[in-house]
């Protein structure tokens, strides 16, 4: 019934995989251009559109025959057709296919495969693999809904009933008459999915009640939220659940051949000791200091590492890069690359406190004044005193060296800010607004994930790959490890409290500014641009060089982890540098002439015209 429903809705919907329509496949297949050459031939085999015809009715087909009377083992080469085709048709319908896909894609493939077996503990290891898959799906969907405090608190089935793409009217307003209600119905349902495994206990007498309150569940689901697949395909996994949980002396299941279940569970604890392994193995390659690097001790007891290389020239400036959070040192790869290959600037690149190598020792609550502190005390003990200091900060970080930049003074020439943090965006920026109340779940969620060993299941992402070669592998390492994510909640908790506390001007700042913005974090919030204007404008008077401008192309992350655009960060850091220091050699010879010429006894005349 799901594959039948699933190819008349898309072959009833041509204009959705026509040119220009949702799935446009001459657009599609660009995601997978990093395929290999086989791959990418079979794709577009498969998303010519008569193929894609050909196989929707092919497979109405065969749904039909599979829903018409009979027992024979050839039915398996139906589902198994229905189970294949449907994996192959993913990547052309890959914007509007769902989890019931996913799953009646897996329960058709391991059903066929089993009918066309003649050997019973292979049809009972494909039953048992569709029971424990069914098992699995209902309770990480509990747990991961357990992270959210919109489930615990019981709220989460009013806000899903008011938005557009899966809520319904008249159910909304039930739950806003009626909140104890619907907390209570909330809460039950994360009691069925975290509970699900339950079912088997006692010789399976709690199978009944709980395939039955699953199939409540979705049956809700169809009718409220539209998901009408959802229950045709989840059921199909119920029989299986039946047929593993009932007791081996049932006549139903005389002779089940339950390897599969000891096999899962040896799987599964040489599974938990591997991650276990990896995730010491990474906290160690995130945690190991830099080779060559210092360390400080900062006023709170915290140790901070840091790389530098400083030359021996006295009045080259010193450049000091500060992260954004939840991010790492190696972002900066592609931009202190350009910085060393074409100047001698000093640069220093370090961690705070409870990232990589560098450890918080502080006792106290955390807040950003700490940071700030820490980090105006690695400039006084890192750079010589009399020695230009320009200060670097990536997103929050770009707001922490600001706040540095004021306490030390005119020790800091000039700031600059990369797509930086500004102390009024959860006040002025809708988007900052939404995203604020979605991060804390996301960070929680991953903390969590990581803490219990899932680490071992991340991928690299993209910008790991785009970094310089030499410093992926650590940059994944941090990534990948918990320590960097428990920093960044202690982060957000402290900026969200610190932002809305924020009032007022920023305060003026006499020091050169460089202010960059990623063309997509303007474009996609206005405001945006206009409170980095404000970052400049901060710095503006006295003669000083202040420039903000737009990184094209370039969003929040990639204006550093691109090749590209992190090089053309470098250089407009470079341009910047050079014509502040010109600047400040003019104002210097100025005023050296001016000395000179009133020492010598020049005019009234002469010097008003020397002014002028």
């Amino acid at each position: 019934m799901t594959s039948l429903t699933s190819s008349l809705e898309y072959i009833t919907h041509q204009r959705q995989i026509r040119r220009g329509g949702l799935n446009d496949w001459t657009i599609a297949r660009k995601m997978h251009a990093s395929s290999t050459r086989p791959t990418r031939r079979f794709l577009d085999a498969v998303g010519n559109q008569r193929t894609t015809q050909a196989l929707h009715i092919a497979r109405i087909a065969a749904s039909a025959a599979l829903l018409a009377p009979g027992n024979s083992r050839w039915r398996g080469a139906a589902n198994v057709f229905l189970g294949v085709s449907n994996a192959a048709l993913y990547p052309r319908h890959r914007y509007g296919t769902d989890g019931s896909d996913q799953v009646s894609s897996f329960v058709q493939t391991a059903a066929g495969l089993a009918r066309l077996s003649t050997q019973p503990a292979v049809q009972d290891a494909l039953l048992w693999y569709v029971a424990l898959q069914a098992n699995l799906s209902y309770l990480v969907s509990g747990w991961v809904k357990l992270l959210g405090q919109p489930w615990r608190d019981g709220s989460a089935l009013n806000g899903i009933m008011r938005t557009r793409t899966y809520g319904h009217e008249g159910l909304w307003k039930l739950t806003n008459r009626y909140p104890v209600p619907s907390r209570y119905l909330a809460h039950g349902v994360l009691a069925l999915e975290c509970l699900f495994p339950v079912a088997y206990a006692k010789g399976g007498a709690l199978a009944r009640p709980f395939m039955a309150s699953a199939a409540a569940f979705h049956l809700a689901n169809g009718y409220f939220m539209g998901l009408g697949r959802f229950v045709t395909a989840f059921e199909a996994m119920h029989p299986m659940v039946a047929y593993t949980s009932a007791p081996k002396d049932h006549p139903a299941v005389a002779g089940r051949d339950d390897r599969m279940l000891k096999a899962t569970a040896s799987m599964a604890a040489i599974g938990v000791t591997i991650a276990g392994f990896l995730a010491a193995m990474r906290r160690m390659r995130a945690t190991d200091p830099w080779p060559h690097g210092k360390v400080l001790t900062s006023r709170h007891g915290n140790e901070l590492h840091y790389n530098e290389r400083i030359s021996d020239d006295e009045r080259s400036p010193v450049l000091v890069f500060g992260t954004g959070m939840i991010s790492t040192t190696e972002h900066f790869g592609w931009v202190t690359d350009k910085l060393v290959e074409e100047s001698d600037y000093g640069i220093i690149t370090y961690s705070r406190a409870g990232y990589g190598p560098s450890k918080r020792r502080s006792t106290g609550p955390y807040t950003l004044q700490e940071s700030v502190d820490d980090l105006v005390d690695l400039v006084r003990g890192s750079v010589a005193e009399g020695r230009d200091v320009y200060l670097a900060g990536h997103s929050l970080g770009g707001e922490i060296a600001r706040r540095a930049a004021v306490e030390l003074g005119g020790r800091v020439k000039g700031v600059i800010y990369l797509d930086s943090s500004h102390p009024d965006e959860l006040t002025r920026s809708k988007q900052q607004q939404e995203a604020a109340d979605r991060l804390k779940d996301g960070l929680n969620m991953f903390t969590r994930s990581l803490r219990a060993g899932l680490g071992a299941t991340l991928v690299r992402p993209k910008w790991v790959h785009d970094l310089p070669a030499e410093v992926r592998s650590r940059a994944f390492a941090q990534y990948a490890d918990s320590k960097l994510w428990q920093t960044g909640m202690r982060e957000w908790d402290a900026t969200e409290a610190d932002f809305r506390r924020f009032e007022g001007d920023l305060p003026a700042i006499e020091a050169h500014a460089l202010v960059l913005s990623a063309q997509r974090t303007v474009d996609r919030d206005p405001e945006q641009l206009l409170m980095h204007n404000e970052l400049g404008a901060a710095h503006r008077g006295g003669g000083r060089v202040v420039h903000n401008s737009v990184i094209e192309g370039a969003d929040h992350d990639t204006m550093l982890t691109d090749a590209r655009l992190g090089g053309d960060v470098g250089r407009r850091i470079l341009d910047f540098l050079r014509e502040a220091e010109a600047a400040q050699d003019g104002r210097a010879g100025s005023s050296q002439a001016g000395g000179a010429r009133n020492k010598g006894g020049q005019s009234k005349g002469n010097q008003s015209k020397e002014a002028r």
